[in-house]
Order: C-alpha cells, then sequence, then structure tokens
C-alpha cells in the first residue's frame, strides 16, 4: 500500500511525501532522506522500501525543501531547514502510531540525518548512505577558490550533476553549512548506527566517514565497498549497499 501525502515543517511550508506500509500494516517504519538535487522516489529510497515492505516494515519518504513536489525555492533550501523538515517527518510517523522508528539518509540527507538524530532518543537505528559530514568541506575541494568566489558573487553554482547550467543557489546555504558541521553532534546519537559509501568515491571525501566513525559513542559499523563510486553505478555495489542498509533496519526495526 503506497499513500501520498504532506505535511507542514514549522515554518509551514507543504512537504510532499509518501507513505508504504506492507500488507496487514506495521508498526515499525524507516523515514529515509534522499540526497541533494534528488526526491523521495530515488533509486535508493525506491529499492528500500520495496525490500523493507516485504519483511513488514512500513517507510515514509519526503521531498526536502525546493525539491521533487515540496514547497519552496531550491535556491533557498538550507540544512537548517532539512532538519526541522525531517524532525517533523518524525514526529509525525510518532503520532501516527509507529512503536519502532529507524532513520536513514544519503549524502546530504546524511548529514541531515546525523544532524535530526543528534537531537532524537527515540530512534531505534540510524543508516547513512556516504554521508557527507562537512559539506563546506566538500564544497571546497568540489568547486575550488576560483568558483566558490564566483558563487559568493553570482548566488548560482555548477551544476554538480552534469548539466550545461548554472543553477540558484544562495551562498547562504554555504554558510550555513559552516555552522552545519556534524562530527560534534555525532557524539550525541543514541541509536546504532551503520555507514556504508565507497572507496571510490568521487564527492564525499573518504576520511569524513572514518572520523564520523571515530566520534559516534554507539554500535557501529562501517563498511567501505572496494570500488563503489558516489552512485553506486555498478549493479553489484548498488545490490550490497542498499541490502547492508536494508538488512541493518530490519535488524533494529524488525526485532522486539
Amino acid at each position: 500500500m503506497e499513500e501520498r501525502c504532506s505535511f507542514y515543517d514549522r515554518h509551514g511550508h507543504t512537504v510532499a511525501s509518501l507513505l508504504s506500509a506492507p500488507d496487514g500494516g506495521s508498526d515499525r517504519i524507516a523515514v529515509l532522506c534522499h540526497g541533494f538535487l534528488s526526491s523521495k522516489t530515488s533509486t535508493t529510497n525506491k529499492t528500500l522500501t520495496r525490500i523493507l515492505n516485504e519483511r513488514g516494515i512500513s517507510t515514509f519518504r519526503f521531498d526536502f525543501f525546493g525539491h521533487g513536489e515540496s514547497e519552496g525555492p531550491f535556491e533557498s533550501i538550507t540544512n537548517t531547514v532539512a532538519v526541522d523538515q525531517t524532525l517533523a517527518a518524525l514526529d509525525l510517523v510518532r503520532r501516527n502510531g509507529y512503536r519502532k522508528i529507524g532513520l536513514m539518509g544519503s549524502s546530504f540527507g546524511g548529514l541531515v540525518a546525523i544532524l535530526t538524530a543528534a537531537q532524537r532518543t527515540d530512534l531505534a537505528c540510524l543508516a547513512l548512505k556516504c554521508p557527507v559530514v562537512d559539506f563546506a568541506e566538500e564544497l571546497r575541494l568540489e568547486f575550488g577558490d576560483e568558483e566558490m568566489a564566483r558563487w559568493k558573487a553570482t548566488d548560482t553554482v555548477p551544476d554538480i550533476l552534469g548539466g550545461p547550467d548554472r543553477v540558484p543557489l544562495r551562498y547562504a546555504f554555504y554558510e550555513d553549512c559552516l555552522r552545519s558541521i556534524a562530527y560534534e553532534p555525532a557524539s550525541a546519537i543514541t541509536a546504532p548506527t551503520i555507514i556504508v559509501q565507497g572507496d571510490r568515491d568521487e564527492h564525499v571525501p573518504l576520511h569524513q566517514s572514518g572520523k564520523l566513525y571515530e566520534r559516534l559513542r554507539v554500535k557501529k559499523r562501517l563498511e567501505m565497498i572496494p570500488g563503489a563510486d558516489h552512485q553506486f553505478t555498478k549493479g553489484e555495489d548498488f545490490s550490497r549497499m542498499t541490502s547492508l542498509i536494508a538488512d541493518w533496519l530490519t535488524e533494529h526495526l524488525a526485532a522486539d
């Protein structure tokens, strides 16, 4: 069963979402956070939803501000807004009777999930796919000094998905990233956490996952998939990544 729905964040923005439940329903759910310039219907989210629903676990997927079908201009997105929306999503599924809740985030969604989990004590588990931990550092490495200066002057960035046109994005996003580095908040996380990344990730520096792993004070696991890139473009890498994450979520959500 899949239900289209929406909710509001604390600023009154409409957030588009999808609730997918197994036959017979469930009181276990995984809230899935997509990556930058992606959406709630990403291939990773759809694959995890199929696997988890088959195992008797619901999923709740939503579009961040300015992404997919959610309200707002993309150029005004910040980490702070995305965290607020994730907190609202968790509150919503809790009010709707879900007893055990897991949180999963991909890339930018991983950063959001870390910052969110650091503020919660009611999560059964946390799963992170190639999480950005210090987005400001990644952006500087990706763009270089000249492009960072152009961003500050024009409030536009290159299309990180490879398109020819520049993308409107306010420089305030970078300034918010400087205030949203997740290493320190990670030490406050109480949920068992898995990190999955490819060791050929061309976007998120590998040392970020290593440093994050060191900061975690919970049951934890770090899996570096040999040869895998950021998008897990090889079929066997994608299958390995989704299996690791689905198994972690199942282990902590299905068991009493």
